[in-house]
Parts: C-alpha cells; structure tokens; sequence
C-alpha cells in the first residue's frame, strides 16, 4: 500500500477570473496526483477569517481577507505519496517574483498579493484545513487503476 498524504489546495480569485483552473488542475492530475474533492465557492468573511487566523494582527491581513473574499475560488483536496511537499514544490515560492518558471505561480503569478493558488504548508495545516472547507463525507475515496503506473 502506498502511503497517503492529503492536502489542501485553493485556486484564489485571480485564477478564476483569469481562467486558470482547468490548466493548473491538470498540472497536479498529469504528476500523479488524486483528486478527492473539489468545491467552487464565495468564501464566507468568517470562514476565511479561521482559515487565515494565523496571520491575524498582521499588516496585510484585512487585505488578505478582502481579496480572498472577492470572488470565487476554487477549494480542492488531492491525496497522494508527500502531497504536501510536492504540491508546496509545484506551487513555487509564495512571491510569484521569486519563483521559478515552470512553477504555478512562476507561469501564471506577477505579484505577492495576487498569486493565484493556496497550498497548505505541512501535514497539520493540510488537516486543520480541510476540515475548514470539506465535511469528511465530501472526501471521495475511490480506487485508480493508474496508480500502479505512478508509484512503486
């Protein structure tokens, strides 16, 4: 058996108004990745307030708020051998300046406070995240015959 690892990912505003959704999904579908579910959503001001909570006090947190509030997202859970870490790589660094081409925010990203994609950052986050946004009956569990073509 393969060990699994969940985590939460979140197209932000900016992705879906600019159309990005289907490519950077199939970005993670064409690594290996499982898609266990996926919910297109107006985030509430609370609940992006408990998602964000960490950063509370902090100067760009109102304005976090507000842009995460702005329109719609696109929150998805995918499942896969160290999910986190490699979603976090394929992600790039948070300052879409700083990342590399070929990363998600390295193609799509020009600026800190519009960098189209949320992932969380380690195991835990992935958890306390995904029960902010997924009951568990919303988590698909299912079966790919693929999967003896992606790992060992």
């Amino acid at each position: 058996m393969i060990p699994v690892e969940r985590t939460y990912l979140m197209l932000k505003p900016d992705a879906v108004q600019r159309g990005l959704c289907g490519e950077i999904i199939s970005r993670f579908e064409r690594k290996g990745l499982k898609l266990i579910a996926m919910k297109f959503m107006l985030i509430p001001k609370a609940t992006a307030e408990r998602h964000y909570g960490e950063h509370k006090g902090k100067k760009f947190y109102d304005s976090l708020i507000s842009y995460i509030t702005s329109g719609p997202v696109l929150a998805m859970v995918w499942e896969g051998k160290n999910a986190v870490s490699v979603c976090r790589a394929m992600m790039g660094k948070t300052d879409p300046q700083d990342s590399a081409p070929g990363t998600i925010r390295g193609d799509y990203g020009m600026d800190l406070g519009v960098n189209v994609i949320h992932g969380s950052d380690s195991p835990e986050s992935a958890e306390r995240e995904i029960g902010i946004f997924f009951k568990p009956e919303e988590l698909v569990q299912y079966e790919r015959s693929v999967e003896r073509w992606i790992y060992e």
